[in-house]
């Protein structure tokens, strides 16, 4: 593993933790004590998105973020499917390990797909759900930007070789732009083709068809999120964001009715880096106030 440059380390200054899981490490991070938030990141970031969330809960609250496989500061094994169920299997793996009991879960981008299987299979463990810019449902909306990196060989020009999706997500995932150090942040762990690997394969991975390896993991996820329907859950969006745009959001809506939503206007897929410490309150607000009954979550 690289050695964080201090600039990052300022920033993101949490000791490491790894878990072996098939003879490949999954990074996480593991800060602070209480009640336990799980935060699950997507496509292309790492557990760097969440690190002023961490920073803010972890005096009240057990913070744990997982590094996906090939993502951050995980192991990049090259002979690795990554498939959605492939991510599912090691956040729960992580989960079982850390001996969780219940907690509350945080999921942006791909991490939705990934919390929400989690969730279904332990209902009972969930204390409540905070959904931003992602899905976890099938969907034939794609940008053309994406679909061209699942063009094979162009895509793996683009994404392994021009590191595009990284980059051009620094460029055009926030509303805002982001600071020198933060763009280093998101482009540190993914320095080379072989280090872009997971990158293309998230991509790849998307199902829009039947015949896709993934199309039932998704299926099974959407299917079984009315088991969720009675969980608290917040919403919190980025209005600007060109891929998981206004009509994801109306999606979530029709799969549950009865939820918090924060919807900001000026900010992309990246919402944290938009609204930083707004967004970040926001979140802890829900969470603390979701064990309590007496407390009203839903205008």
């Amino acid at each position: 593993m690289k050695t964080l440059p201090n600039s990052l380390r300022e920033i993101y200054p949490f000791r490491n933790h790894f878990l072996n899981i098939g003879g490949n490490r999954i990074h996480y991070v593991d800060e602070g004590e209480g009640d336990t938030v799980m935060m699950l990141h997507g496509n292309p970031t790492w557990s760097f998105y969440y690190r002023e969330l961490i920073q803010h809960l972890r005096s009240t609250f057990r913070c744990i973020a997982i590094d996906n496989m090939g993502c951050g500061l995980s192991d990049k094994p090259q002979n690795y499917s990554y498939r959605l169920a492939d991510h599912i299997f090691n956040a729960r793996k992580v989960a079982e390990h850390l001996k969780l009991g219940r907690f509350h879960l945080v999921m942006h981008d791909w991490g939705c797909a990934i919390g929400m299987a989690l969730a279904e299979r332990w209902p009972e463990r969930i204390e409540s759900l905070v959904i931003m810019n992602g899905a976890a449902f099938h969907s034939p909306q794609i940008p053309k930007r994406i679909a061209l990196c699942k063009i094979p060989l162009l895509g793996s020009f683009l994404v392994r070789g021009l590191n595009a999706f990284v980059l051009g997500s620094n460029l055009m995932a926030t509303a805002k732009g982001l600071d020198s150090t933060v763009a280093l942040g998101y482009k540190f762990p993914y320095d080379s083709w072989k280090n872009r690997i997971a990158i293309k394969k998230f991509v790849e991975d998307i199902p829009l068809h039947r015949n896709h390896p993934s199309w039932d993991t998704l299926t099974a996820i959407q299917d079984g999120l009315f088991l969720l329907s009675q969980k608290k859950i917040l919403l919190l969006w980025g209005a600007r964001d060109f891929c998981f745009t206004e009509v994801f959001f109306n999606e979530w809506k029709q799969f549950f009715s009865r939820t918090k939503d924060v919807v900001y206007e000026d900010a992309g897929h990246y919402v944290l880096e938009d609204m930083g410490k707004e967004a970040v309150s926001e979140i802890r607000q829900f969470i603390v106030y979701a064990k309590k009954p007496e407390v009203t979550l839903y205008s």
